[in-house]
């Protein structure tokens, strides 16, 4: 069976196909007007038959519909008297000094909220009915309004959904595309579920129009999405739960990078991905954490994500210099059109041509040598730039260099020091076109002494893709005491959840005997506002308590504790390609394909470029050197060096800690 992950980011989107015989991967430059363009220009070029194929997709539709404010017109349809929930939010100040902060824009419209009566009280009794006079008149108000989606968001709906029924079947008999709150998170906390329902109705139609297309476009090939939870779902699916593909790329990188760090013997790592546009950064503690909070713009998206955090900062990224006279880089990024200056047609200076500038990239074999890069074209630029602020173009480059290093160091920093992780005792897994080339920088900052990049790092995230599971996540709210939820209590409220997650995956054709099941709790003392997720068992307290102390630095179990909501995820084992390992071998370095200057802390020194490909498993050298790949490169600063592992995967580790 063909199956083929597909990713598309900022800049390039990548493809990774396996079959029975051979593993190939491949990279063409984004469309952004059009995604799907790209996907089937690579496609092509890949030349395989699609009749029958597995096409998972990473998708940033959802994402970028939401960043740029070019979602559906959508409709609020709420209990009378709460159309303001999503005005007011938390009432929380973004920028705490800053009296002239923007309020934030909510996706909806002042004038297609509406507000219908009725009210369930927080036990799910009736305590209003519903309005039928208004409802009747609803769907003229809407269509007149020009709806293009309706969110519809009743208090306390998570515990009785039956107002949210009737408004949903009522309006979808008319032909509107709806997102109900208790569909898409039947969860207390108005704002977030709200948000989070809205937010789905942005993005549906939009999505639905795309994956539509490219369903259609596709032939025979069944798609399957990936999600932001790490698993893949069906294009279907997808296009009625688009929220749920927001993080979706970043996410397969996150699960491509636990497989590729187990395997080379390090199941604690931090995940660095560095591509065109942004870096993403998720920690790695056996597993892969999880965070039922996300925000999208301005939006909380209350949906179980990978955790994982993202900084403006990627190879595209712009260097500028702010009003005070400061050097900045990013969040502003070329993209794939006009790209880097050393692309041809960008006219800004990116941390692409800065790394070229200082030698740690070859010209001549970008992309393995399909894309030849314009030096002289960067040289100017960086020149017009740099005299600016009274530097030349090394210098300048070099501090673009660690200004975006100093950006991606404080979100490791974030992954790790302020949620209780030691950074030391992790290895730094870099991927994405350009984390190999930075990966070592960080690593030292952060005194971390074994990097890794793997042998598809720049397209690990389409791999991603082929290792992912499908994966459905179910939640209720219960706010019921924990001393009161013993094993058969507990068995009795998962057991609806349960029986739904079995029934989805029978029907997605998963057999018992390939599906998993993970039972997990929202705890919390009595009287706090958040809680904390652990897994489901007899000692869900104790593990409660240990978790809080690690997070907060204090625990108190004598004090009564609350279970919250419930979460159930159902995860269908799928076929993932094996990955290789080959023995060790013991011949030398190749003959570099180049030699040249590179700058490492202000000092030109000899660099051997090699070609990654060349590189078999037991070779080894010390730095400086540049590993120049076809999707990525990877540096080796002086004072490092280098082993190629079972598995292909580049180590890269600090001399003085061998």
């Amino acid at each position: 069976m063909i199956r083929i992950g597909v990713d598309t980011g900022g800049t390039f989107t990548d493809f990774v196909l396996r079959d029975d015989d051979r593993v190939a991967v491949h990279k063409v430059r984004s469309t952004p007007d059009d995604p799907s363009r790209a996907i089937l220009q690579g496609l092509a070029e890949l030349g395989m038959p699609l009749t029958g194929a597995d096409v998972v997709h990473g998708s940033t539709v959802a994402t970028n519909a939401v960043l740029e404010r070019r979602g559906a017109k959508v409709a609020l349809v709420a209990t009378a008297g709460f159309e303001d929930v999503l005005r007011i939010g938390r009432q929380t100040r973004r920028e705490l000094y800053n009296v002239f902060v923007a309020d934030r824009r909510p996706l909806v419209d002042a004038d297609l909220v509406v507000g219908i009566r009725e009210r369930v009280g927080a036990d799910g009794s009736v305590l209003e009915p519903l309005d039928d006079v208004a409802l009747a008149a609803l769907g003229a108000r809407l269509r007149e309004g020009g709806a293009e989606a309706v969110a519809v968001c009743f208090l306390h709906s998570y515990i009785n959904p039956s107002h949210e029924r009737a408004v949903t079947e009522r309006l979808e008999r008319q032909g509107f595309v709806v997102s109900a709150s208790h569909r898409v998170l039947p969860e207390y906390r108005e704002f977030e579920r709200w948000s989070t329902t809205v937010v789905n109705a942005y993005v549906t139609p939009l999505m639905a129009q795309y994956l539509g297309r490219l369903e259609q476009r596709l032939g025979g090939a069944r798609l399957r999405i990936m999600q932001s939870n790490g698993g893949s779902i069906s294009a279907g699916r997808a296009r009625e739960a688009a929220v749920q593909t927001i993080l979706s790329g970043p996410a397969a990188g996150a699960v491509g990078a636990q497989a590729l760090a187990a395997a080379s013997g390090y199941p604690r790592a931090i995940a660095f991905d560095m591509g065109g546009t942004s870096t993403d950064v998720t920690l790695i503690d056996g597993v892969i954490g999880v965070t039922p909070e996300s925000t999208v713009g301005d939006f909380p998206v209350r949906l179980p994500v990978i955790d994982i955090h993202t900084v403006g900062a990627g190879g595209g990224s712009i260097a500028f210099v702010d009003p005070g006279g400061a050097l900045r880089v990013g969040p502003r990024s070329a993209g794939a059109e006009p790209g880097p200056a050393c692309y041809g047609r960008g006219d800004e200076l990116t941390v692409t041509d800065a790394n070229l500038l200082l030698g740690r990239i070859e010209p001549g074999y970008f992309l393995g040598g399909r894309m030849a890069l314009d030096v002289e074209r960067a040289r100017s630029v960086a020149l017009t730039f740099g005299a600016r602020l009274g530097l030349d173009e090394r210098a300048l480059a070099d501090g673009i260099v660690r200004v975006a290093n100093a950006n991606m160091e404080r979100a490791i920093r974030v992954v790790s020091v302020q949620r209780g992780h030691d950074p030391r005792e992790f290895a730094l897994l870099a991927f994405g076109g350009a984390g190999g080339m930075h990966a070592c920088a960080l690593a030292e900052s952060l005194d971390m002494s074994t990097v890794i990049v793997p042998l598809h790092a720049g397209v690990l995230s389409a791999l991603g893709m082929l290792l992912a599971d499908v994966t459905k996540d179910y939640s209720q709210t219960v706010l019921a005491p924990a001393a009161n939820l013993d094993p058969g209590a507990l068995e009795r409220t998962f057991a609806p959840l349960v029986e739904r997650a079995r029934a989805d995956l029978e029907a997605e054709g998963f057999r018992p005997d390939a599906t998993r099941l993970e039972l997990s709790l929202d705890v919390r003392y009595v009287g706090q506002s958040y809680e904390i997720t652990v897994p489901c068992g007899a000692g869900f307290r104790e593990a409660f308590d240990q978790r809080h102390a690690r997070l907060y630095g204090y625990s108190n179990p004598s004090r009564p504790a609350e279970v919250v909501n419930v979460r159930v995820k159902a995860v269908g084992v799928t076929e993932k390609p094996a990955l290789p390992r080959a023995p060790l071998d013991t011949a030398p370095l190749p003959e570099p394909i180049a030699s040249r200057d590179a700058w490492f802390g202000g000092r030109a020194l000899r660099t051997a470029v090699f070609r990654r490909e060349d590189l078999r498993p037991g070779m080894g050298g010390e730095g400086p050197a540049v590993l120049a790949g076809a999707q990525a490169t990877a540096v080796v600063p002086p004072d490092w060096s280098f082993t190629v592992d079972r598995v292909s995967s580049v180590l890269i580790k600090r001399q003085r800690d061998l």
